[in-house]
């Protein structure tokens, strides 16, 4: 039974963590730590966007009042679901066989987006009640959430970080996934190349699990090189093809 003894005092130890000030201040001041969490609420940002309008097409049917709380009881449900699987996650990402099947789920989800144009469907949500309708809203959250609580253990298996990355990532789902949603309309490339970096840190994962780690500045140059490279393709294409259109 020791393996269940080590189970509880590692669970007991990963909660801690969010109770020390001591680690609070040391993710708030290491400059590395916001590497990270900004690289987390990146790609959220990029791979959730259309996932608010989804919410917002199923809770559209409530009076104003009422939609504003059920997407708020939504996002407390998203935190306290992150705050569970944080605390449980870092304690088995630390055995080989996990961070192996989380790495292929990752490269399986990556192949999806990129080749099979894997996305959310908007799901309508007519003549629910107000309880039920934050139910389904807490739902559709938690299924939003295990793919980029997943890939996150891919990037650090510090809690802090990954809780930071997950409480602004949700914030900015919620706040301004209108931006995002233009910034993916302008540039279309983009949500392709979310999922090229879910590969990335797939096999970011897959190399950890049998002890090769990519360093934190070779991780962010790739992150900052798809983004940016993703950008300046898409304008170069965009100017070809206004180019073509003059021509003919």
């Amino acid at each position: 039974m020791d393996w269940l003894s080590d189970f509880f005092r590692s669970i007991n130890d990963n909660y801690g963590h969010f109770f020390s000030w001591h680690d609070v201040a040391a993710t708030l001041s290491d400059p590395v730590s916001w590497g990270i969490i900004a690289s987390l609420v990146l790609l959220e940002g990029l791979l959730s966007a259309d996932n608010a309008l989804v919410l917002a097409v199923m809770v559209k049917h409530l009076p104003k009042e009422q939609q504003r709380k059920a997407l708020f009881y939504g996002i407390l449900g998203a935190y306290l679901f992150r705050f569970a699987a944080i605390g449980l996650g870092s304690f088995l990402i630390g055995f080989t066989l996990v961070k192996v099947l989380g790495a292929l789920y990752l490269f399986y989800i990556a192949y999806k987006g990129i080749f099979k144009g894997g996305g959310s469907d908007a799901v309508e949500n007519k003549g629910a009640s107000f309880w039920k309708t934050v139910l389904l809203v807490e739902l559709m959250d938690i299924a939003f959430s295990i793919d980029s609580i997943i890939a996150a253990f891919g990037v650090s298996s510090e809690v802090w970080v990954l809780f930071m990355g997950g409480i602004l990532g949700v914030l900015m789902m919620r706040g301004v996934a209108q931006i995002f949603l233009k910034l993916i309309e302008k540039f279309p490339e983009l949500e392709q190349a979310a999922f090229l970096l879910i590969a990335v840190i797939a096999g970011k994962m897959m190399a950890g699990a049998f002890g090769y780690e990519m360093s934190h500045v070779i991780f962010f140059v790739v992150i900052i090189s798809v983004f940016v490279g993703t950008i300046l393709y898409s304008t170069g294409r965009r100017r070809r093809e206004a180019k073509n259109e003059v021509h003919h």
